[in-house]
């Protein structure tokens, strides 16, 4: 059981361009650099109210990460991407899978991040969590990455417990012209092209494609991992824009994964499309539907391939100056087939989900400086049925750049098929584990208190204290018939604080830093004994903190480091690490650059995550990066 959804990989977005070398990228400094940290605040965001908004005026714990940040970090895979976000843990146990959750409960098959690609959400209900392998994201593509630590069920649905991560890519008619770019290095080399055109008077488009081959590290044993890593995946965007916005877009992918526990095999596609405008002056709606596909292989273990179709509609609304509402419904569903195991089974092996929702969201402004914001989502599926999920915010604004929020939330995680319909060994007697169809909605309830400020024109700063009190999380005991089952047996709360800033020194040079500090507790319930030792819940540092320092030496040079620190995990124990990254950037010309990227530049030999005897070994990794756009 425990190399099934461990198995499961984070490789997602590649390389060449890896790190967001592109058409935003080939931009003249000045065009970033001469923005104000007013303007900066100014940036919008839409994952907090399902609306654009200032990031100065949303009632949440929300970082933001922009394009020029990807660009600038030399990251090759979005989940180093995901790094610069401090209010996330990204531990990476291999070349390809790493463990990513917000405010605990971090593991390899971690349930409790709802994450979106373009409004199309990601999760996979055989565990209720991310198969990162099948998520690929030209990164020189990417607007904006916006994080949310919290609960955001109210608007997003179930498994938005402890935050949302929203992936925004650029519409199309902002990535016209060609762009190739290329990497090599140490341990990665990979390559990527895009083209954009026009369709007419007011269409746009771009296609793309792009290659990576990873090489494999060594396990603490000085073994190899066998970790290596090949996937290639191509795409399209189409933009409509007139009265009404209408956009298309899809992607095509295959992969061949190693792992010291066994090949695996990967392929799938998806299609969506969106339709978006406005009826009036004080109304717009938006409509989407998707279709994905998947089929996976991990080798003498679990074969998958499965369908799943989504649409939803939001319409939002200004009434009585000041009101504004947002509503809307939606319905997904997933069909499945399993080709079970003598190691593990799903029984049934073919099971179709279901899943429906209505949701309604009030803000109601009590006064010029102090707005309300009420919202209930009422959402069904396949196992428990009904789920509410309600939500309270209220958000002053004691100076036009300040803002002081609080919140209260009730998330849940519904049951997913490993829950359910696990079994292990895949045939009887059933004596590691058997499935167990009374397994219940894991509940969160949580209290947030927030600020965000402007400080000077010179500095922001963010901090949220928090505070989630756990029912009814997984457990293993032993069913009446003496068989070892999951089952709801385990309370517990996480309490903390998460905060970040930023500093502009100069024009030129600007630093950053942010930590999460928190305490998790687990407890038994009354009448439940856990055989797992609660392992399964999560394998959390009580500190985190990074600091990043951006650097244009002149206008064409530009200098990046980025320090990293997590401390040392209790189960299975990884000792605490810092490591620092860099990279060095040398724009050519305006159509050409080159770069230079170096990660743990110290070549300190550490681990961050897993058992040790399958978790990699990470040493200095590096790589030349040359974009040239025409």
């Amino acid at each position: 059981m425990k190399n099934l959804p461990a198995e499961r990989l984070l490789l997602l977005s590649m390389l060449a361009a890896c790190g967001g070398t592109a058409h935003a990228a080939l931009r003249p400094v000045a065009e970033i650099v001469d923005l104000s940290l007013e303007q900066l605040t100014r940036i919008t965001v839409s994952s907090v109210s399902r609306r654009e908004e200032a990031i100065i005026e949303a009632p949440a714990s929300v970082f933001l990460i922009t394009a020029e940040d990807i660009r600038r970090s030399g990251a090759t895979t979005l989940p180093e991407v995901l790094r610069l976000a401090p209010n996330l843990h990204v531990a990476r146990t291999d070349t390809s899978q790493y463990a990513i959750s917000a405010r605990g409960g971090n593991t390899n098959t971690a349930n409790n991040m709802l994450v979106l690609i373009d409004g199309r959400t990601v999760y996979t209900p055989l565990f209720s969590g991310v198969f990162w392998d099948s998520q690929n994201v030209m990164l020189e593509d990417i607007e904006r990455v916006e994080v949310i630590s919290g609960p955001a069920g109210t608007l997003w649905g179930t498994n938005g417990v402890n935050g949302v991560i929203n992936i925004v890519t650029l519409p199309a008619g902002k990535t016209q012209g060609a762009l190739f770019s290329g990497a090599v290095g140490n341990m990665e080399r990979g390559a990527a092209g895009r083209i954009g055109a026009t369709l007419g008077g007011a269409g746009s488009y771009r296609a793309y494609a792009k290659y990576y081959d990873r090489d494999s590290h060594e396990v603490a044993s000085g073994a190899d991992a066998r970790d290596d890593a090949k996937r290639w995946q191509t795409g399209f965007r189409m933009d409509w824009d007139g009265a009404d916005t209408v956009t298309f877009q899809g992607d095509a992918y295959g992969a061949d994964i190693g792992n010291v526990s066994g090949q695996r095999t990967l392929s799938g596609q998806n299609l969506i499309a969106r339709w978006a405008g406005k009826r009036d002056t004080d109304s717009d709606f938006r409509l989407q539907a998707y279709y994905d596909r998947s089929e996976r292989e991990h080798l003498g273990t679990f074969k998958e391939k499965r369908d799943t179709l989504d649409i939803e509609y939001q319409r939002a609304t200004t009434f009585a100056s000041q009101h504004l509402v947002v509503w809307g419904a939606g319905y997904r569903a997933s069909r499945d087939e399993i080709a079970n195991t003598p190691a593990l089974a799903f029984i049934p092996a073919r099971r179709t989900l279901q899943w429906g929702n209505v949701f309604v969201q009030d803000e109601v402004a009590l006064r010029p400086d102090l707005q309300a914001t009420l919202g209930v989502r009422l959402e069904t599926n396949s196992y428990t049925g009904v789920e509410w999920l309600p939500n309270a915010r209220l958000a002053w604004k004691p100076a036009p750049e300040h803002l002081v929020w609080s919140a209260i939330s009730r998330a849940v995680r519904a049951p997913s098929r490993l829950d359910r319909d696990l079994y292990v060994p895949g045939m009887p007697p059933y004596t590691v584990l058997a499935g167990n169809d009374n397994f219940k909605s894991e509940i969160a309830n949580v209290l947030e208190v927030g600020y965000r400020s402007q400080l000077t024109p010179s500095v922001t700063l963010a901090l949220t204290a928090f505070h989630h009190d756990f029912h009814r999380l997984r457990s293993i005991e032993l069913s009446e018939a003496g068989e070892r089952i999951l089952a709801n047996g385990i309370t517990g709360r996480t309490s903390g604080l998460e905060g970040w800033g930023e500093y502009r020194f100069t024009p030129s040079w600007r630093v950053s830093a942010g930590f999460v500090a928190m305490s998790v507790k687990r407890n038994v319930s009354a009448g439940h004994v856990d055989l797992g030792g609660q392992a399964s819940l999560g394998n959390d540092p009580d500190f985190t903190a990074m600091v990043r320092s951006r650097w244009e030496i002149t206008p064409r040079h530009e200098l990046d480091l980025h320090w990293r620190h997590a401390s040392s995990l209790p189960n299975p124990a990884v000792p605490g690490y810092s490591v620092l990254d860099g990279r060095l950037g040398w724009r050519i010309s305006k159509q050409l650059e080159l770069s230079l990227a170096v990660q743990n530049v110290f070549d300190k030999r550490y681990s961050e995550f897993g058992p040790t005897a399958t978790r990699a070994v990470f040493d200095r990794a590096y790589f030349v990066r040359l974009a040239w756009k025409l």
